[in-house]
Formats: structure tokens, sequence, C-alpha cells
């Protein structure tokens, strides 16, 4: 009998992440047996796309990429978008998923709502994910996994901070949203994320989290991950107004075929293997 490309996913040592939002794709490509990434690229969009357009914008990607067009073991899926909230684990009823977001998101009767656990911080993600995504995902390769991409952040983030002393900020960077992470000893004391277009709004965001959680600029510790660098008018202009300003390190175990500059690049989708 002819092996299905759905069967034949099995047989490969490699596996594929594909990190999703209305702004751009990128995917990543890990050789198991070797612990090796083969493959990292971006695509970003020219304007803010919606959930349609990025799935023609998927197709192409999957039509046009040859390192794409093999077989893969697994498969994995990241949502990224604002449509999402914590729910402590104890207080956490499945049956009420929409209520739980829409007191501080956007969403329609006929959302598809999905859960994380995240035991690290025995907490639930609820979020919305991109169906029309997961459909076309589970047409090409059958049974996969998704997560939310703030999943794999808080997750990583709370596994880094674990052992660590003090307050800790981290800001991870995208090109027109950005997330707030903070910890205290190691515990998860407030996650949340911004829209912004200007150096102003991004370091505004940053003063006025850190002004509610009563931190001082002279003293707390800022870490930046994702896609930034000491370049950028956004690290310039949190270094202007934050003392202690440092750039995080993903800290994986990956060998890689082509240099992934900086290390505190590409967090969340090395990090969804």
């Amino acid at each position: 009998m002819a092996l299905t490309n759905k069967n034949y996913n099995k047989l490969t040592n490699l596996e594929l992440s594909i990190q999703i939002s209305l702004s751009g794709l990128s995917f990543c490509i890990l050789q198991r047996d070797t612990k090796t990434i083969t493959a990292l690229k971006h695509v970003d969009f020219e304007k803010k796309l919606n959930p349609f357009e990025v799935l023609d914008q998927l197709i192409h990607l999957f039509n046009t990429e040859v390192a794409l067009q093999v077989s893969f073991k697994n498969v994995n899926v990241i949502h990224t978008n604002e449509l999402s909230t914590l729910v402590p684990k104890p207080l956490f009823k499945e049956a009420c998923l929409a209520d739980y977001l829409k007191f501080n998101s956007k969403i329609l009767k006929s959302d598809f709502i999905a859960f994380d656990i995240i035991e690290t911080n025995d907490s639930v993600n609820v979020y919305v994910p991109y169906i029309n995504i997961n459909n076309f995902i589970y047409e090409k390769f059958g049974s996969f996994t998704y997560k939310h991409f703030s999943t794999i952040l808080i997750e990583r983030i709370l596994s880094i901070e674990k052992n660590a002393d003090g307050t800790k900020v981290y800001v991870n960077v995208n090109a027109a949203h950005f997330e707030i992470i903070v910890t205290d000893k190691g515990k998860l004391i407030l996650y949340n994320t911004f829209e912004y277009s200007t150096k102003e709004d991004f370091i505004y965001y940053i003063l006025f989290t850190a002004e509610q959680l009563k931190l001082n600029p002279e003293t707390l510790h800022l870490i930046l991950i994702g896609n930034i660098s000491k370049d950028d008018e956004l690290y310039n202009i949190a270094y202007t107004y934050i003392r202690h300003v440092s750039f995080g390190k993903r800290l994986d175990n990956y060998k890689y075929s082509q240099p992934v500059e900086p290390n505190h690049s590409n967090f969340t989708l090395i990090h969804s293997f």
C-alpha cells in the first residue's frame, strides 16, 4: 500500500514549527536526531492582514519553500495574537471559556476558543486560535500540536527565572507589538501585550507598567528578547529612561546549520519544540 503524506510524516526525524500572526509568518525546522535547526525563516507582511489572507500567504509559503516540501514527524503551530487571558487553574472551568475572554478581548460568538495548561504557573491560558490555519494544517499533515505563543513565552521565562532573586521585567519585541512579563523570585507577577507604532509608545507602556507595579526605573532590571538590537531606537529610548537594560538568552541546546543571531531572537519559535 502506498504511504500517504500523513502516514509518511511519522518516518522522518524532521519537526516543523510555524508561528502565525496577522503581521507575518515564521517557520523553523528541527532535525531531532542531531538536535540541529536546519531552517529558519520569517515573512513579514506589508500591512496587517485578516486570517483568510494569512492562510493564502501560508499556502504560498508551502508551495514555494523547498524546505517545507518534505515530510515531518511532528508539526507545531504557534498562534500569535492578543486574544488570550490567564486563569488560575483552581478557578478554571472549561464551560466558561468565552466568559474568561470577553472582559479583555473582542470575541465573536462564532470564535473557537482553546486553552493551554501552564503547569509551571498552575494556570490556564485561554485564547482564540486561527481556526482556518488549524484546519489547513490538519488537512495537510493530520494530527499536530498547537499553542498560544504566550504559553511558550511564559513557560520558558518562568523556567529561566525559577531560582532567581528579585524582580525582572522581560519585554519580548515584535514588529508591531510587544509583550511584558514581570517575575518576582521566579513567580509570574504580570503578563500583558501592547501594540505600538512609535518608540514613544514602546517606552510609555513599559514605564506605565513599572509605575502600576511600583517598580523604580532606576533599579528595575529590564531584559529584552525578540526582534531588537543595540542599534534600534527602541533599545536607545529604553536605555534613556531605565538604568539597567540587558538582552536575554534563549539558553537552548540546539546546533544550527546557519548562525541565528542574536541569541535573544526567535525566542518562542525555537522553544516551541
